[in-house]
């Protein structure tokens, strides 16, 4: 028997106090880097894609939104989210409250992953953030900022972290069960569109004016939010295996075959029915897509996700320009960038899909020998069509809570707002828009930012105090 001589490691792969022998260096770097890109997806993405999508008037607010609640989201995640989500079990669907802020404790090995506890805060954060920036969504163009600044605590406190807890926590009952949810298109998509839809419920309409016409003030800067958007899901999907593994790479490239595929369906039922390819309607497709196959990404197979594709680019389409049109409930909630299609519609579709095409191979490989998961389709396949059919029946449960639980408590959580603060602006503040709520304003006319609007308060108080720059301004508007 020959001698074996085993050669030290290099030091930058030796283990040591700041690099125990748990943690591998290359998972830990890489669910950072997609970490960072969920967070480009909200910060800058949705800020620039609000702030492009709508009327110029509402720029500030709408971008200001989303980067409001990314920063709450974070202060709150730490302090109690992230173990009311991923804790020791309290009840069915909830953990214990406790903070996420100790070294103790964040440099522990994360509950799934080879990884520390603080990586796993992060990565878990900054999708319960674009949560409430997607919610945000659906209220553009007339909810109270200060109502907005108590919705996110609130909102991600008693509806997120329940549906986290249930669904993603290896204790939550839903996954118990053996729900497949692989990167939250119940969690994130599903709950952001029926919360989004419940709350412009109670927060009102915009203007009638703003309703009948919402141009939006630049289709390139929403197109660049579009495509960080897009970019970032590489990261959405392409983390949630906690590890640098094939799987992982499956679900990347099934992000972006359903999402191209969904949004080329949305296009060519555009051109079909209106005779015009739309730019914000490819936009739609593409969001409706990557939606769909968020539950999905890694445990179907590459036939499934252009299938899937396909629905996703159809049947969303089909609600928002029939189905809408002809609903009073539809027609009468003001959801302003129609995140009841593009996200509980999406999200729903690709909960039901998973259920059906779901691999059980590909479920080994990501979730091991946690639980057995057959698709439908493959349940038949294979001699197994009551488990097949018993996935399917989880599934649908899982929409039905996620519905449930986000109507519910997101109109609790509006009416007790409601007795604080306003939810909805004034009337004659919405005619102003970013000014009215924030004083300020996206695009200076010329100058050095001077505004050509001289009933701005701003330039009315600086015209008082210089007649001769109200007389300069009026002969500059003249020339124009």
């Amino acid at each position: 028997m020959s001698n074996i001589t085993y050669t030290p490691l290099p030091s930058n792969l030796a283990w040591n106090e700041a690099s125990p022998e748990w943690m591998s260096k290359g998972d830990n770097a890489w669910q950072l880097i997609a970490a960072t890109l969920v967070g480009l997806q909200s910060v800058p993405g949705l800020i620039i894609l609000y702030g492009g999508a709508v009327k110029k008037k509402w720029a500030v607010n709408s971008a200001f939104m989303a980067l409001y609640a990314f920063a709450a989201v974070l202060v709150c995640w730490v302090c109690w989210g992230y173990r009311l989500s991923f804790g020791d079990k309290l009840i069915p669907i909830w953990g214990k409250l406790d903070v996420a802020l100790e070294q103790k404790f964040l440099l522990e090995k994360a509950f799934a992953g080879a990884f520390p506890n603080a990586t796993m805060v992060f990565f878990q954060f900054v999708f319960a953030a674009i949560t409430l920036i997607l919610i945000a969504g659906a209220l553009l163009g007339r909810m109270n900022f200060h109502a907005w600044m108590l919705f996110v605590p609130l909102w991600l406190t008693f509806s997120y972290t329940f549906v986290a807890f249930s669904i993603w926590s290896l204790e939550g009952w839903l996954a118990t069960m053996g729900i497949i949810d692989y990167s939250g298109g119940y969690v994130i998509h599903l709950s952001s569109g029926v919360a989004g839809f419940t709350a412009a419920y109670w927060v009102g309409p915009r203007l009638t004016k703003d309703r009948e016409r919402f141009p939006p003030n630049n289709i390139i800067l929403m197109l660049a939010g579009a495509g960080l958007l897009w970019m970032g899901w590489t990261g959405f999907n392409g983390g949630d295996p906690y590890s640098v593994s094939t799987d992982a790479s499956l679900a990347v490239l099934n992000t972006h075959v359903c999402a191209a595929t969904s949004l080329l369906t949305w296009l060519i039922l555009d051109i079909s029915f209106f005779g015009k390819a739309s730019v914000i309607g490819a936009v739609q497709g593409m969001i409706t897509g990557l939606v769909a196959i968020t539950p999905a990404a890694g445990v179907v197979q590459g036939w499934a996700a252009i299938l899937m594709g396909l629905c996703s680019g159809s049947i969303p389409w089909f609600t928002m320009m029939v189905v809408h049109k002809r609903s009073g409930l539809l027609q009468k909630v003001d959801d302003t960038m129609a995140v009841f299609h593009t996200h509980a519609i999406a999200g729903c579709l690709g909960g039901i899909l998973t259920g059906l095409f779901a691999d059980p191979h590909l479920c080994f490989l990501f979730y091991g020998d946690y639980k057995q998961y057959v698709g439908l389709f493959y349940g038949f396949r294979r001699g197994l069509g009551h488990d097949g059919i018993r996935q399917i029946g989880i599934q649908l449960l899982g929409i039905l809570f996620v519905v449930v639980v986000n109507v519910i408590i997101t109109s609790i959580v509006c009416l007790v707002i409601q007795l604080i603060v306003p939810l909805r602006m004034s009337d004659e503040d919405m005619e102003i828009g970013d000014e009215a709520a924030h004083g300020e304003e996206a695009y200076a006319i010329w100058g050095q930012g001077d505004r050509l609007h001289e009933n701005s308060r701003f330039s009315a108080y600086n015209d008082l105090e210089d007649p001769e720059k109200k007389t300069k301004g009026a002969g500059n508007v003249e020339m124009m």
